[in-house]
């Protein structure tokens, strides 16, 4: 029997796209949340096709109204919120000493308070169905680098976020987790490595050989991997695991 209402941020591609899908599979209603509205279409039509019923809401989350935008609309068209999984949230990629204040702010803006104010505003229909939450963070929480201090930073206040929710939910019995995934094949990362490989003088294969050898992994994730670990943490097997941060990165990390 499937569970009923699922929010999935940041659902129009890579992690986001891959965990509505999944979750289509466990849960009769998604709410699809992202920016770009024309890629919202075709995953909202993939989600129907897949058994659930779709809502898109083309939505900035960097604006403080959007979060009250989403709940309500979910509350107005399904009556609940079973799960909330935050994964909207690209954060450049830019030396520690180079970054502006205003690349700081917007990565901010959108993955740390957007997926702050989602929450709180959710949390009472959270607490009513007693449901789960999970935050995406990243695995340079636990390993920051200089040249990609805004990721770590923010990664790393995801997961102190995730804990201080996640002690509330005890109370109040919403269940709250933080996955931090390694280097994973979106389509991102893909076009980022078509444009790399001739460049450098070799194909796309060989620089998908040699760059997650250099972090010291056999292979680039997938986004359908993580999802699996998403549906996991929202699911009647997970809900004794509160206030975890889960690591999944192919071993890139090789610290306790």
């Amino acid at each position: 029997m499937k569970r009923n209402v699922a929010i999935i941020t940041g659902a129009s591609q890579g992690i986001g796209r891959a965990t509505a899908l999944r979750l289509a599979r466990d849960f009769s209603s998604i709410v699809l949340a992202a920016r770009n509205g024309d890629a919202l279409k075709e995953v909202t039509q993939a989600v129907n096709q897949a058994g659930a019923e779709a809502l898109p809401l083309a939505l900035d989350l960097r604006e403080p109204a959007a979060d009250k935008t989403l709940v309500d609309e979910t509350l107005k068209r399904f009556g609940r919120i079973d799960a909330l999984v935050n994964i909207a949230g690209a954060v450049p990629q830019i030396d520690l000493m180079e970054m502006t204040d205003a690349q700081w702010d917007d990565g901010m803006a959108l993955k740390l308070h957007g997926a702050r104010r989602i929450t709180i505003h959710a949390w009472n229909a959270l607490k009513e169905a007693k449901g789960s939450v999970v935050f995406t963070s990243g695995n340079s929480a636990q390993a920051p680098k200089s040249a990609f201090a805004a990721v770590a930073t923010i990664n790393a206040a995801i997961v102190a976020l995730a804990r201080a929710f996640a002690e509330r939910g005890i109370q109040d019995g919403v269940q709250v987790n933080s996955v931090l995934p390694g280097p994973v094949l979106t389509n991102r990362r893909k076009t980022y490595m078509e444009k790399y490989a001739p460049t450098h003088n070799m194909t796309f294969d060989e620089a998908m050989e040699k760059f997650p050898a250099q972090d010291g992994i056999s292979r680039y994730g997938q986004p359908e991997e993580i999802a699996d670990l998403m549906a996991f943490l929202v699911s009647p097997q997970a809900i004794w695991m509160t206030g975890s941060a889960v690591r999944m990165d192919g071993g890139e990390i090789k610290g306790v």
